[in-house]
């Protein structure tokens, strides 16, 4: 069946015009003059927009302390404005046939609509206001926190793979706030107040520190006058300082966790490595990393998927992953899965030996070709969804990077050689920069440490 999707795939790409399989993104940008920047991506396939505003701020520019404020802002801003009740924001967007929604990472919030193209007008009216007109009261603040803590609750209290998830982090990040967690420590988020949201608020919900970002049937000059109309008015705010973050110390041994909770039903073994980012204008070593990660764990003709599951059989499950879009330090990360009868030390040391073999052998030329063309008809196809063309922008440019960065990264990706792809893994494969997990029920016997 793969063989199958993959000639198909073969085929469709085969099928389209060069200039079609080439096309970059139709990407148009202005910046206001209150410096709000704003970024058009054209799809005129369908009468269809998304709207979204991008804030240079996460839950990594939280004040120490005060964690989850950026999570919990977030939810606040459906919340009333001068000019809309409590929720009817998200009311009248589904009375226009849209919907909306929001989330919160590391290094940005977002707040997104998707409507028919001539709402566009009404989301920006309602979007800019609430950029500068929000209204909350105690009440609020109370209500909204018992919502936040039982989203605790249900998505990391009650997963015991989310909360050895915070561990890790934790222990990989020691001075970084990329080692508290988005939604927040729990004894933290309890104490959250009215001041420290509407000091966040009025710290970084402006529209010098914000991106709006429309894609789908739209033309430049018309998303222009209209973000000239609701969103210039509203003064920058002169105060707002350059992102600066407490910094890693030099890590000088490796970490290694060991978490044992009764709700386990499958153990795994997890390795996270600290490693570098996207940089504006420097993406090569990240593009060898995302290559590296495709190699090792990108599927079932993966180094890893091949050494473990089906050659010696140790697991049920192997991978890596790479983030690589990150204003800070990212890190690359190994999975194993062992199979039954298996101990965790067994599949690490099983682990460890793939890796071994794989820096001796180097990349397979045929596999590295296979996966850099299947990277190609992805980003073919992903021109299909204008709401992820639209967050691959905003998770670039709030990280940092630029529209040029963004629109070179799928050939900076397809130039990386064998040679990229192993010096890469020399260098992120610093156990000193490590943290090694073990995910294990509750009874399963103490292993070595």
């Amino acid at each position: 069946m793969r063989r199958l999707a993959i000639s198909l795939v073969l085929t469709v790409l085969a099928a389209l015009p060069a200039r079609a399989r080439e096309l970059p993104d139709q990407v148009t940008t202005f910046t206001l003059d209150n410096g709000m920047d704003v970024v058009v991506i054209e799809d005129h396939r369908a009468p269809v927009a998304v709207h979204m505003v991008w804030y240079r701020a996460g839950s990594a520019d939280e004040p120490r302390g005060r964690s989850g404020i950026a999570h919990f802002l977030e939810h606040l801003l459906f919340k009333g404005t001068d000019t809309l009740e409590p929720g009817e924001f998200s009311k009248v967007v589904a009375a226009n046939g849209g919907t909306d929604n929001a989330f919160t990472s590391y290094d940005y919030t977002a707040y997104f609509q998707r409507v028919a193209v001539d709402r566009l007008d009404l989301m920006m009216q309602m979007e800019s206001d609430r950029m500068v007109n929000l209204r909350l009261s105690v009440d609020d603040i109370a209500t909204e926190r018992d919502v936040i803590i039982e989203e605790r609750n249900q998505r990391t209290e009650n997963d015991p793979g989310a909360l050895f998830g915070e561990q890790r982090q934790a222990a990989l990040y020691m001075n970084h706030p990329y080692g508290t967690p988005i939604i927040g420590w729990r004894h933290e988020m309890e104490t959250l107040q009215l001041d420290d949201a509407l000091g966040y608020y009025r710290q970084y919900y402006a529209p010098n520190n914000a991106i709006l970002i429309v894609a789908g049937d739209v033309q430049p000059d018309e998303v222009l006058a209209l973000a000239k109309k609701h969103y210039e008015p509203i003064p920058a705010n002169p105060d707002l300082k350059p992102r600066e973050r407490a910094q890693e110390p030099r890590h000088m041994t490796e970490r290694r966790l060991f978490y044992r909770d009764p709700r386990v039903a499958q153990p795994y073994v997890l390795r996270s490595y600290l490693a570098p980012e996207r940089d504006p204008g420097a993406q090569e070593k990240a593009a060898a990393l995302m290559m590296l990660s495709e190699v090792l764990g990108g599927g079932q003709t993966s180094v890893l998927t091949q050494k473990l599951q089906f050659d010696s059989q140790v697991a049920v499950y192997a991978s890596a992953f790479f983030d690589a879009t990150s204003l800070d330090d990212t890190s690359f990360g190994l999975v194993v899965v062992p199979a039954a009868g298996v101990t965790l030390e067994q599949a690490e040391a099983a682990m460890d030996k793939a890796i071994a073999e794989f820096m001796a052998e180097g990349v397979n030329e045929e596999a590295l070709d296979r996966i850099k063309f299947q990277l190609r008809a992805q980003q073919v196809f992903e021109r299909d969804n204008v709401q992820q063309l639209a967050r691959k922008y905003g998770g670039a440019l709030t990280t940092g990077l630029t529209v040029a960065d963004v629109q070179a990264w799928p050939d900076l990706l397809q130039a990386v050689t064998a040679e990229d792809i192993l010096q890469a893994a020399n260098e992120v494969f610093d156990r000193n920069k490590s943290v090694t997990g073990y995910l294990m029920e509750a009874a399963q016997e103490e292993v070595s440490q």
